[in-house]
């Protein structure tokens, strides 16, 4: 029906002798940071039961997201579509524990899906984990900003930029990943992350060359990242982003920003931002208009909340349910209770105090006390959803803690923890998941004063039932999770000034399965061990 009508408007307007600049309307489907929720999920993030699901409770999961896709491509009048996504579709559930994205390559590729850029979670399993999931996918996975050994195992699996018709139009796709996924993930050897910039930069011109001018960039970066190569780069039409996980709506509770978010390249031309929340429970939806020369002349849209409302896909349903067949027995395991819901939440726990952050690193100190440790430090950004009240299951202290970390410990001086407290409150305001919850420690943060720049001060440790200025030259032991110890989320000193390291321990999330087991029903408290000023 729209190419008739396009085709009258075009013959009418030659029999009057009147130029007609074509234009065509092309609209952007998207998700991003999915992290592994291939089922609903609830307001607090994880995995939904059956009664709360039937119960119209819950929200998201790969069966609803079909229905929406699916009720896109039929609507009445529909242009040209694109499903993208913008990374970090790794990690998150058991279903990534089970499947190493095996399950979500199977069910983006029935979905449909045209591009995904690689996101820094992509990596938590190694490039050969990452390589087989690329292989696995009936779409391009795009990885624009990399620099890669010639034997990489995601050599030639991950290309920079893609080319997609459709509708007889040709629409060119970027990649973008966090530069700091190496602190983020485990990439291994053989992978660099170069400049965001230069690398969108090149892209665009090696598109521009090859005649494409409507060019979409899947950026894994954040939202504030995106803002800053929008406003650098020339070119690009519009950004489909993610990492940030912010929710970009202008008539949805909590969001952050308007949808498109809209900034000006060097050119002056508009490029429009967009980002779908996390966790699958938003479709991303951006009609984007496109005159004869591919300037963009118009970019609306909303996303889709994924609520009850939107039926499951049955057929998508059943097979989520066949493949979470192998995942029950880990699941209903209960290994303990609460007596009030655990705060998990990623505003937060990357920001303050919270009752999860005291939880784990209660938990992780309890473990190794008995070999001296003194002192534990667990990153926000590893904290992954809160736990309701009742019943504590494997499944949902998975869906905590789902990164399978090992319990490390080490020595380190009190200036290098002061230093490494430091580096964790360096990043509040963008939301990094640095930011250090803690044990048999306090400390004050300011946030007056500027990152790196003396935000801490007041560090207390807990020396037998006293609280003890701690002594710069003095050596503590301390326990964190190995992938901070190896100097994840920036904590280098962890890696470089460690004394007698033993990254091997157990895992994190046995460790706090067998410490809720042991205090009985467990009411979480903020007990002030982090002070905000």
């Amino acid at each position: 029906m729209t190419t008739r009508v396009r085709l009258s408007a075009i013959l009418a307007a030659t029999a009057l002798g009147l130029s007609f600049a074509s234009a065509e309307t092309l609209t952007i489907l998207h998700t991003n940071d999915v992290h592994s929720r291939i089922e609903p999920i609830t307001k607090y993030d994880n995995t939904c039961n059956a009664e709360d699901n039937d119960a119209g409770e819950c929200f998201g999961g790969a069966a609803r997201l079909k229905t929406a896709i699916d009720t896109e491509r039929a609507r009445e009048g529909a242009g040209p579509i694109l499903l993208l996504d913008g990374g970090d579709q790794f990690q998150g559930s058991l279903f990534y524990i089970r499947y190493k994205g095996q399950a979500a390559a199977e069910l983006m590729n029935l979905m449909g899906y045209d591009a995904m850029t690689v996101g820094n979670h992509e990596f938590d399993d190694g490039t050969q984990t990452l390589a087989d999931f690329g292989k696995a996918l009936d779409f391009p996975l795009l990885f624009a900003n990399a620099d890669l050994a010639d034997d990489s195992p995601i050599k030639g699996v991950t290309p920079p930029t893609s080319v997609l018709e459709v509708d007889g139009q040709r629409y060119g796709l970027i990649g973008l990943v966090p530069t700091d996924t190496a602190d983020l993930a485990k990439p291994g050897e053989g992978v660099a992350f170069t400049d965001p910039v230069a690398a969108t930069r090149d892209a665009v011109a090696e598109l521009t060359q090859k005649g494409v001018d409507r060019i979409i960039l899947l950026s894994h970066s954040g939202l504030s990242v995106d803002k800053e190569v929008g406003a650098q780069v020339d070119g690009v039409d519009v950004i489909v982003g993610g990492h940030s996980h912010t929710l970009l709506a202008n008539t949805l509770e909590g969001a952050a920003g308007p949808y498109p978010t809209v900034v000006t390249s060097p050119d002056g031309s508009n490029v429009y931002i967009v980002q779908a929340g996390a966790y699958g429970k938003y479709l991303g939806r951006l009609e984007v208009t496109f005159d004869e020369d591919g300037n963009v002349t118009e970019a609306t849209g909303e996303p889709i909340l994924l609520d009850a409302s939107v039926a499951e896909d049955e057929a998508v349903k059943a097979r989520v349910t066949e493949l979470a067949i192998p995942l029950e027995e880990i699941r209903q395991q209960v290994v303990g209770a609460t007596t009030a819901q655990v705060d998990g939440s990623r505003e937060n726990c990357r920001a303050r105090e919270c009752a999860m952050g005291n939880l784990v690193a209660d938990a992780m100190l309890e473990r190794v006390a008995g070999q001296g440790v003194s002192i534990a430090i667990q990153n926000g950004g590893g904290l992954r959803a809160s736990i309701d009240e009742g019943d504590v299951t494997m499944g949902e202290i998975l869906t905590v803690l789902p990164f399978q970390n090992t319990l490390a410990t080490f020595q380190l001086t009190g200036a290098d923890v002061v230093a490494s407290l430091e580096n964790g409150v360096s990043q509040i305001e963008d939301g990094k998941g640095r930011f250090p919850q803690v044990a048999g420690l306090r400390y004050t943060l300011s946030m007056d004063a500027p990152p790196n720049g003396g935000r801490i001060s007041d560090v207390m440790v807990k020396e037998g039932d006293d609280w003890v200025p701690i002594d710069e030259a003095k050596l503590y032991s301390l326990v964190t999770n190995d992938f901070m110890r190896r100097g994840g989320d920036g904590y280098n000193l962890f890696a470089e000034n460690a004394q007698n390291a033993y990254d091997f321990g157990p895992s994190l999330e046995e460790v706090l399965a067998s410490y809720l087991a042991d205090v009985g029903p467990y009411t979480p408290a903020l007990d002030g061990r982090i002070t905000v000023k």
